[in-house]
Order: C-alpha cells, then sequence, then structure tokens
C-alpha cells in the first residue's frame, strides 16, 4: 500500500476532539482509514476562568498523544492539527500549544470561525452534495457554530458565532432534568445569541453537521452502534428534533446515557446542542435538514491534500 497518500487530521474541538486517517487512491478519490473521535471537555469552564482548566488540559493532551501515536503507525506522511473556539479564546492555549508540540511532536493551527466554515463547506459539497440552489450549511460544537452561505456550490458568505452546547450547558443547567422556565430562557438566550440570522432569506435547502446533529440523527435512527454511512445523508425534521428537546429535558445526565444512539459523553451537553439546532431551523424556516458526517476533518483532507 502507498502510505505516501495517507493524512491524518486532528480537530481540536471545545468539547471533543475528533481524529480521522484518510488515504488517496488512484483515482484521486478519499478513503476512510480510520475516524474516531474522544469526549474531552477541553472548553470546560472557560467561560468563567479565560483558560483551560488542569483537568481539560490533561484530558485533551493525552487524547492527541495517543492519535498521534495511532497515525504513525498507520504511515500517514503528515499530521494536521486544528484548533477552533476553545482555543481562540483561552488566554493559555499558547502554552497548551507548546505542551503538545513537546510531548506529541504536532504542531496545533488555531483557524478562525470564516475558515472553518469554509472547510466544512468543502467536506459537504465532496459528501453530501449541493443542489443547485441556495443551500446554508452550519457545524456547531461545543463552543461556536460556523455557518456558511452558498449556491450553485460557491460560497456566498460565512461567519461564526460564539453559540457552543458546552457554554449554554453550563450557563443554563441543562445537563440534567430541566424545568420550562429554564429551557424557555436557554431557547430565548441561544435565539438572541443568533439574531444574525434574523430576516436572512430560507435556503433552498439546509445541511447540518457537528457532534450535536449527528447524535440527534443516531437517536433518530435508533442506533446501537454508531454507522457513519447511515448518518451521511440522513434527514432530521423539526418536529424529531423538538421531541429529543422534551424528551432529554424529562431525564438526568445518567438516564440519557441509555438512550440508544447517544454517545454517553455527550449526554450532559445533548440538550443544548439539540436547542441550537432548533433554533437555527427556525431561523431558517425549514422543516427539515440534511445531516453531515463529513466535517472540518474532511475538508482539511481536500483543501490542502487533493492537488
Amino acid at each position: 500500500m502507498d502510505t505516501r497518500r495517507r493524512y491524518a487530521v486532528i480537530d481540536l474541538g471545545t468539547n471533543s476532539v475528533k481524529f480521522h486517517i484518510g488515504e488517496r487512491d488512484a483515482a484521486g478519490r478519499w478513503l476512510r482509514v480510520l475516524d474516531r473521535a474522544e469526549v474531552t471537555r477541553l472548553g470546560e469552564g472557560l467561560r468563567e476562568s479565560g483558560e483551560i482548566a488542569p483537568t481539560a488540559w490533561e484530558r485533551t493532551l493525552l487524547a492527541i498523544r495517543d492519535m498521534a501515536a495511532d497515525a504513525r503507525a498507520a504511515g500517514v506522511s503528515q499530521i494536521v492539527a486544528l484548533g477552533t473556539m476553545g482555543m481562540r479564546n483561552a488566554r493559555n492555549s499558547g502554552a497548551f500549544i507548546a505542551a503538545v508540540r513537546a510531548q506529541c511532536g504536532v504542531t496545533i493551527e488555531v483557524i478562525d470561525g470564516a475558515q472553518e466554515g469554509r472547510l466544512d463547506y468543502l467536506a459537504v459539497q465532496a459528501g453530501v452534495g449541493l443542489p443547485e440552489g441556495a443551500v446554508t450549511v452550519f457545524d456547531t460544537g461545543g463552543g461556536s457554530t460556523q455557518i456558511t452561505i452558498g449556491k450553485a456550490g460557491q460560497v456566498l458568505e460565512r461567519f461564526s458565532v460564539d453559540v457552543g452546547a458546552v457554554r449554554f450547558t453550563e450557563q443554563f443547567g441543562l445537563d440534567g432534568v430541566v424545568g420550562r422556565e429554564s429551557l424557555d430562557a436557554a431557547r430565548a438566550a441561544i435565539a438572541h445569541d443568533l439574531s444574525r440570522l434574523d430576516g436572512a432569506a430560507a435556503p433552498d435547502a439546509l445541511v447540518g453537521m457537528g457532534g450535536a446533529v449527528t447524535n440527534l440523527a443516531a437517536v433518530s435512527l435508533g442506533l446501537t452502534r454508531y454507522d457513519p454511512d447511515l448518518i451521511q445523508g440522513a434527514i432530521l425534521t423539526a418536529a424529531e428534533v423538538e421531541r429529543q428537546i422534551v424528551l432529554y429535558a424529562s431525564l438526568a445526565s445518567e438516564a440519557r446515557r441509555a438512550i440508544p444512539g447517544l454517545q454517553p459523553g455527550r449526554a450532559d451537553v445533548i440538550l443544548a446542542g439539540a436547542c441550537i439546532v432548533r433554533t437555527l431551523m427556525a431561523k431558517l424556516a425549514q422543516e427539515r435538514l440534511a445531516v453531515s458526517d463529513r466535517g472540518l476533518r474532511h475538508g482539511v483532507l481536500i483543501d490542502r491534500f487533493s492537488a
């Protein structure tokens, strides 16, 4: 096997670290060698302290070390590591980057929200495919949401907003049973922070990605084992997202972990994630969205190594 065509991407999100190894075949198509994610909560407590907490630091560093070792064992030519919202906001991100470089031999590049949105759009374009009309693609994570608006495969606008599941979970106590008043307050705050979309023209199609979206889809399908090929292109309706919001609000975090399709590490932040997704759908007047299992990590391979 020609390992010179193998590349690894580590995506350091606020809630989880995603790891992907892709291999280009002779025809230039990208094949999945390995794809996994680990919830490390890099952004735990970041809103209050402004820094990566020691426990989050150690969890994330250990995950990167293991992923880098797996990448080298797989014979990759290059490892690309990208930091997003959590890394952009943490005062001590420079020290963390230095520690990762020293202990893991990996250099983290911190990218802005616009770059994140562009790479997400590339992944959707190559994976789900984009119709000729107006399409909005969003990627909602633990610390932020990237929104990209395009038409006929061309990006027209992209921006990032500080709307993430970890932040709203911590702010409104959404990690357990939640009363109607608290839930309404959280949804109102999310809607306020997404006000940039007020009055936006409804797209012809909406595509969502990120841990919240893929977990909502997995629960909708009742998957006992995550299958990226079933998630890719799955449809989520507004009614299904509302059903899951009601379900999660009625359960403690431990009880949520028993729900088929829900990744246990996301049990405490899934309610906030579902509220963000539903708010985006309402702002854009969409009753359904297409789910993309492909995301930033896939976009990086296309952007940097397809030439």
